[in-house]
């Protein structure tokens, strides 16, 4: 199949690929644009691994207020130069994961933060709740893998589909970020404020 400039320049626009990168992923998948963004997500996400023992101490503190100020989110977004940190896209990205945080109240940034007795309490929980269901025993632990997936969507951050766009999770974000910037970036922390909220 001809890969066109337009097709180049689309899938460019979708990726924040380089013209040669975008030109050679829609060669190789014979013009599957879709196949095209998911060999170049996954180049991305290797470049982001190889990048993830590089040191973050640039970056910015985001304030976000949610409108009717009910609701707020301080994040601290690193990056390894103030260069990134001063860049439109890397301050969009601070914004838009203030914004998620403040929809969707993640308790965690990643799976690593999440205790062992919390996990171990969440599994006994749900091994009981598929045996109450009459689940045979022999697919109890697939069942109770499937919704562990989903008690890590619920409260850990770079696990959580972007609440403006779901098919897309934030650890997608942060590795498309890194991929465009050439540099590692990560969630620091983040508090939550709601109005109201027990302590």
């Amino acid at each position: 199949m001809k890969i066109t400039t337009e097709m180049v320049k689309t899938l460019r626009e979708a990726t924040g690929a380089g013209v040669l990168e975008a030109k050679k992923a829609l060669e190789a998948a014979n013009g599957d644009f879709d196949v095209a963004v998911d060999a170049l997500r996954a180049k991305g996400a290797a470049r982001a691994a190889k990048r993830a023992d590089r040191a973050a101490k640039e970056g910015l503190v985001e304030m976000y207020a949610h409108p009717g100020n009910r609701v707020g989110v301080i994040l601290e977004l690193n990056c390894e130069t103030d260069f990134v940190a001063r860049n439109e896209m890397f301050q969009g990205l601070a914004h838009d994961l203030a914004l998620h945080i403040a929809a969707m109240s993640p308790r965690y940034i990643s799976r690593d933060e999440v205790s062992t007795e919390e996990l171990e309490r969440e599994i006994n929980v749900l091994k009981e709740q598929a045996l109450a269901e009459g689940k045979p025993q022999q697919i109890v632990d697939k069942i109770v893998e499937g919704r562990m997936s989903k008690f890590y969507e619920e409260l850990v951050l770079l696990e959580q589909p972007f609440v403006k766009d779901e098919k897309v999770k934030i650890q997608d974000m942060l590795t498309d970020a890194i991929r465009t910037t050439g540099e590692n970036i990560i969630v620091r922390r983040f508090a939550r404020y709601e109005l109201g909220e027990s302590l």
